[in-house]
């Protein structure tokens, strides 16, 4: 993969990179791809928001309950289906395309920000 054009630091700055809890997480049936809808937890300032994941070759919903994720949760609203997504979780592409998500590697406060 290519490198995108440079960015200024006051781009990367206006991102709203967050960590938070996944409290839920399900099937997403009516997704024309397969997905999970995931329900996170920003803490006290952000709170929970919800959104949809095409990560289910390597993620069962139940497995996910209680990890932390990264997300940007300053992007606008996106119906998805019927379903209206909040955030965007961070994930990094597998040589076959898949997505492994980004996560802490230790225990941090739900809503830490990121960057």
């Amino acid at each position: 993969m290519r490198r995108k054009s440079e960015i200024s630091w006051e781009d990367f700055g206006k991102l709203d990179i967050r960590v938070g809890t996944v409290q839920r997480a399900e099937t997403f049936a009516e997704a024309r791809r397969p997905a999970l809808k995931l329900w996170l937890d920003f803490g006290p300032d952000v709170g929970v928001l919800k959104t949809s994941a095409q990560i289910t070759d390597h993620y069962q919903p139940d497995e996910l309950v209680g990890q932390q994720l990264l997300a940007v949760v300053n992007f606008p609203p996106k119906q998805i289906a019927s379903f209206m997504s909040e955030c965007l979780v961070l994930g990094a592409y597998a040589g076959d395309r898949s997505v492994i998500l980004v996560q802490p590697n230790k225990l941090v406060l739900d809503g830490s920000s990121i960057g």
